[in-house]
C-alpha cells in the first residue's frame, strides 16, 4: 500500500477531495471518524473516560458529552495527558485496523486536518494539502451555521498556509468549482497508483 496524508485548513475542503480520492478507489482513513468511533457507547475508552472524568461527562442516553468532558480535560496538563492516554491507544489501535483491512497496492489516504499541527505523525509517501482563498472558507463555514468569529478563531488556532505547503507533495486550489477540482486529483491520481503499485510487501524479519 501507499500511504498518503491528506490535509487542509477548515472551511478548504478536505473532506470534498477525500470524496474524490475514494472514488477513484483509495481507501480513506478519516482520523475524525476514528476519534469519535473509539468513544461511542460500549466502547472500553468511553468506559475509562467516564471513570477517570466522572460519570457526567455522558448524555441521559450513554453518548459522550464532549463539552462537559472538554471542561474537565483541558483544566490543566495532567487532565490533558490522562485524557490522551486514554484516547491515543484506542485510536492508534483502530487507525491499525483500518489499514489492516485495506488491500495489497491500495492507495491509502488518511485524513488529518491537524497534520501539520499534530507531534504524533505517521510516515507519509505523500502529502496533499488543500486550500481555499479564506474569504471562501468562512463562506463555506458560515453556510454550516458557525458563526464568523467562532471560524476565524478556528483558523488562528491552526497552522498557515505556509506552514501546510512545507510539507505538501501537492497543493490542491479548492477555491473554484468541483469540476476545477477534479481536473487537479486527475493530474496526480496516476501517480498515486503507480507508487502503490510499486510498493513491496516487506518479509518477515526485515
Amino acid at each position: 500500500m501507499f500511504m498518503v496524508g491528506l490535509t487542509g485548513g477548515i472551511g478548504s475542503g478536505k473532506s470534498t477531495v477525500a470524496g474524490l480520492l475514494a472514488k477513484r478507489g483509495a481507501v480513506v482513513v478519516d482520523a475524525d471518524a476514528i476519534a469519535r468511533q473509539v468513544v461511542e457507547p460500549g466502547t472500553p475508552a468511553l468506559a475509562a473516560l467516564a471513570e477517570r472524568f466522572g460519570a457526567d461527562i455522558l448524555r441521559p442516553d450513554g453518548s459522550l458529552d464532549r463539552p462537559a468532558l472538554a471542561r474537565k480535560a483541558f483544566v490543566d496538563d495532567e487532565s490533558r495527558k490522562a485524557l490522551e492516554a486514554i484516547t491515543h491507544p484506542a485510536i492508534g489501535a483502530e487507525f491499525l485496523r483500518q489499514l489492516g483491512d485495506a488491500p495489497e497496492g491500495a492507495v491509502v489516504v488518511h485524513d488529518v486536518p491537524l497534520l501539520v499541527e499534530s507531534t504524533r505523525g505517521y510516515e507519509y509517501g505523500a502529502v496533499i494539502v488543500v486550500e481555499a482563498p479564506r474569504e471562501v472558507r468562512l463562506a463555506r463555514l458560515e453556510q454550516r451555521g458557525v458563526p464568523r468569529s467562532d471560524a476565524e478563531a478556528r483558523m488562528a488556532a491552526q497552522a498557515t498556509d505556509e506552514e501546510r505547503r512545507a510539507v505538501a507533495t501537492w497543493v490542491l486550489d479548492n477555491g473554484g468549482d468541483l469540476a476545477a477540482l477534479e481536473v487537479q486529483v486527475d493530474a496526480f491520481w496516476p501517480d498515486l497508483q503507480r507508487q502503490a503499485t510499486e510498493q513491496k510487501p516487506t518479509s518477515e524479519g526485515e
